[in-house]
């Protein structure tokens, strides 16, 4: 009896653990960012590294305007709005996005690093990075989708290196994706990649260039898919000892 209680819970974890994977995975709001272009004070520029005085005449953007930015493991978006807009963050969140939404494979361009603001060895060293980190999710994916056939496979109580080899695959998924997030948070927060890229902005742009981050949903996703995967990876791992103890 407890046995059937505690497989019925590392089932029910394992699978919480798969859906949350998989949602963080598939979606791309990793990464939320909003940056916009505020002039001077004195009323001055700089276009293109080019100082434009009070007096000359130039075209810009409306100070109004902002971009938006959504990224995650398969595509990096972007679109321009209105700060006024009441639908801005309808229009981020959801897929009815206006036509002048561009998007582009997030592993060609590993936001917030660009070749613009980095030197060629600067913008390979964050290629690497995030073919590591991408590398990774692949893995962390691949074995939580595996431990989830395995233990299929196992019910009810049919062997218990099934159960011991899917619990292994579900504690290495969860591990392989907690790096994933870690590295994630380095990248964003205590690397200088985004420091660089706002001082690019601000000396060759705009000088009151603004940049905003934050996380998504699939972000957010990715902690508790990494719980439930621990979770349920440890259960199934006992529930394979118990197994092998009680029947052999």
């Amino acid at each position: 009896m407890k046995l059937s209680v505690a497989l019925f819970f590392a089932g029910l974890f394992g699978a919480l653990a798969a859906v949350f994977i998989l949602l963080s995975f598939g979606t791309d709001y990793w990464l939320l960012a909003s940056e916009s272009c505020h002039p001077n004070p004195d009323g001055s520029a700089a276009l293109g590294g080019v100082t434009v005085e009070r007096g000359d005449v130039v075209v810009q953007d409306s100070p109004s305007d902002i971009t938006l930015y959504h990224e995650g493991f398969f595509w990096r978006c972007s679109f321009r709005g209105d700060v006024g807009d009441d639908n801005l963050l309808w229009k981020l969140w959801f897929t009815n996005q206006p036509h002048s939404k561009v998007c582009m494979h997030s592993y060609l361009f590993p936001f917030p690093v660009s070749h613009q603001s980095h030197n060629a060895t600067q913008y390979d060293s964050a290629i690497i990075y995030r073919g590591f980190w991408s590398i990774f999710m692949l893995i962390g994916v691949v074995a939580v989708v595996l431990g989830g056939f395995i233990i299929i496979c196992a019910a009810p109580f049919a062997s218990h290196r099934l159960y011991k080899a899917g619990g292994g695959f579900f504690l290495a998924s969860g591990l392989f994706l907690l790096c994933v997030v870690v590295m994630y948070v380095l990248w964003v927060q205590v690397l200088d990649v985004v420091d660089v890229y706002i001082d690019h902005q601000r000396s060759q742009v705009c000088p009151g260039f603004t940049l905003s981050l934050t996380y998504g949903l699939s972000f957010m996703f990715a902690p508790v898919g990494i719980f439930f995967c621990l979770l349920s990876g440890l259960l199934f791992l006992l529930i394979g000892r118990t197994i092998q103890v009680l029947y052999h």
